[in-house]
């Protein structure tokens, strides 16, 4: 198991969930009210964060199918599940390493998980069926052809899209340092190689073009910011974010792999005294036809 990933995605949680857009929820919760069981896919799942938030959002009966490429990730989500939902007294049940149910009396979750690699969309009975298709911190990762090819498998079944949590290139970092502005650069270009995902990654275009594919889909789109605002109680988020900038801008940039050390043990310096409040730019993106 990855655990430096799982416990990463586990610290991110909360703070998406106060970041996102609640009034773009809304519209998909409303777009898909009218169904008598809602099915939905989840693309790239991870642990289940998005299964997390949306489920107790959506209520009534659901059915999804959640893939990720990781099935170490997704070996944990019975687990992460039967917790959650233990905390917030939902009845559990395991089925099977795959599979569970959510319940309570306004909610009947059926859940099964199935591990897949996305690299692109050629398995178009994940999307059958589908009312709702939906990911979490995705889009930055995937290339403009997949985006074109997501919004025509979604346009294909029908379905309404709600992707969350997308890197939109733009940070703040409190105290400054005069490196921030440079490291900001060249994660931004990082953002833009190739992560597995149909080739170059969108990067911190991701939102904008995957609301121009969608549209051209014939989809109404919203567009909606979801940025994580990080202070003193995200101060192991905050290193591990920083850690991931100082590696990233390192591997674009190893000629200046001191300079860039010596950035992150100022920034590491804040966050340990408590000083330290970093803003980083999500959007949050919509679509029903």
């Amino acid at each position: 198991m990855d655990n430096s990933l799982s416990t990463w995605l586990q610290l991110r949680e909360p703070v998406d969930a106060s970041a996102r857009s609640e009034s773009l929820t809304r519209t998909i919760v409303d777009a898909l009210a009218h169904r008598e069981t809602v099915q939905v896919l989840d693309l790239a799942t991870g642990t289940g964060s998005n299964l997390r938030y949306l489920a107790p959002r959506l209520q009534g009966r659901q059915r999804w199918l959640v893939i990720d490429r990781d099935s170490t990730l997704l070996a944990l989500l019975p687990e992460l599940m039967s917790s959650w939902g233990t905390d917030r007294r939902y009845h559990v049940d395991t089925i099977s390493g795959s599979e569970c149910v959510i319940r309570n009396e306004q909610l009947e979750c059926q859940v099964e998980s199935r591990s897949l690699d996305l690299n692109s969309l050629d398995d178009v009975d994940i999307f059958a069926g589908r009312h709702l298709v939906t990911a979490s911190a995705l889009l930055d990762l995937v290339s403009e052809q997949w985006l074109i090819a997501l919004a025509a498998r979604c346009r294909e079944v029908g379905a309404a899209a709600l992707f969350a949590m997308t890197y939109n290139g733009w940070s703040s970092c409190s105290p400054a340092e005069p490196e921030d502005e440079m490291i900001r650069e060249l994660l931004n270009r990082h953002q833009k190689t190739d992560k597995g995902l149909g080739g170059s990654a969108a990067g911190p275009d991701a939102a904008s073009c995957a609301a121009r594919c969608f549209a051209d889909s014939d989809y109404r789109v919203w567009t909606e910011p979801s940025d994580w605002i990080l202070g003193s109680p995200e101060h192991e988020l905050q290193r591990r974010l920083i850690d991931g900038w100082a590696r990233a801008a390192t591997e674009l940039a190893p000629e200046n792999a001191s300079g860039i050390a010596q950035w992150r043990a100022r920034r590491i310096g804040h966050v340990d005294a408590g000083r330290s409040r970093i803003v980083v730019g999500h959007f949050d993106v919509a679509a029903t036809l």
